[in-house]
């Protein structure tokens, strides 16, 4: 599946529903569904900058793809991990790269988060972007 395909289930999905607090129900889902990051990877290199909980993300290269893992010790902001993953996941660089996660706007995140929370998503999406940047790095070397 493209990410865009990814993309327009995810606001299908949250479409679907009017109230607020439903959707952040199935944020927490979301993240409760995400499969715990080994221990071994929350290190400070996978910590990320920018946001308000503490957030791990680990990229892996397989097969042309980039393969993310993640979480966090806050329940929104591990199903806003979750939701990345779920559509960058296991796409090459390239795709990541040119992808325009338009969904984000659609479902309505960013003026349903705070501040914080919304400084973390971005800051979660420019990290995944720069592991992408620098696995297309190497493939070109």
């Amino acid at each position: 599946m493209t990410i865009q395909q990814i993309e327009e289930n995810i606001i299908e999905d949250f479409s679907s529903m009017d109230d607020w607090m439903d959707k952040y129900a199935m944020l927490i889902d979301l993240g409760n569904s995400l499969e715990p990051l080994d221990e071994k990877y929350k290190t400070p290199d996978n910590l990320i900058e920018g946001c308000q909980s503490r957030v791990w993300l680990q990229a892996d290269y397989k097969d042309g793809n980039v393969v993310f893992k993640g979480e966090s010790d806050a329940v929104i902001v591990k199903g806003l991990v979750s939701l990345l993953i779920q559509v960058l996941s296991g796409h090459t660089p390239d795709e990541i790269l040119n992808a325009d996660l338009s969904f984000i706007d659609k479902i309505g995140l960013k003026e349903h988060l705070s501040p914080t929370r919304s400084n973390g998503l971005l800051s979660m999406v420019k990290q995944m972007r720069l592991y992408a940047m620098a696995y297309k790095a190497k493939e070109n070397e």
